[in-house]
């Protein structure tokens, strides 16, 4: 005979099985594993940015959408990380795509690296910065031609160059 789960069994569950989606199932394991040209202690990096960029570029937070000035940065240049001063993005590259966060439609060869981001229950592919591992956004289909990819970055995680 099978007994019939409890009400308190299956929130127990699912509280379970969501807390790992959300907190675990990226891991510091695969990030730490990964070994960056630029890289300090945790405490160093907090010392050296502002703690907006801290939490973003370290601790992959996002940053409220509209919140950055380089949205509005039409000039020519270069965007860079803002953790280790790395060009990412040329700013031809750069395209209006109403999320409210800097987009392009493509990084600057070499620049980036991505992985696998479960976060948010769904598989999105994060981007970061291939010097220092910087947490810099998402990348998703849905772009402009030629490559039909939108680069969706923090600005807090970017610094501009203007040519």
């Amino acid at each position: 005979m099978t007994i019939p789960p409890s009400r308190r069994g299956i929130v127990a569950g699912l509280t379970a099985a969501v807390s790992g989606a959300l907190f675990g199932c990226r891991g510091a394991d695969a990030k730490a594993a990964e070994r960056f040209a630029v890289s300090y202690p945790d405490a160093e990096w907090k010392r050296r940015l502002p703690p907006a960029a801290y939490q973003t570029l370290r601790h992959e937070a996002t940053e409220r959408p509209g919140s950055s000035p380089l949205n509005r940065e039409k000039r020519a240049g270069t965007y860079a990380c803002a953790g280790c001063g790395q060009p990412l993005f040329a700013s031809r590259t750069k395209f209006e795509s109403g999320t409210g966060w800097p987009s392009f439609w493509a990084p600057l060869p070499g620049a980036v690296g991505t992985r696998t981001d479960r976060k948010m229950l769904i598989a999105r592919t994060e981007v970061h910065c291939s010097r220092c591992g910087g947490h810099l956004g998402h990348v998703f289909d849905d772009g402009p031609k030629p490559t039909g990819k939108r680069y969706c970055m923090n600005g807090v995680a970017l610094t501009f160059r203007a040519a």
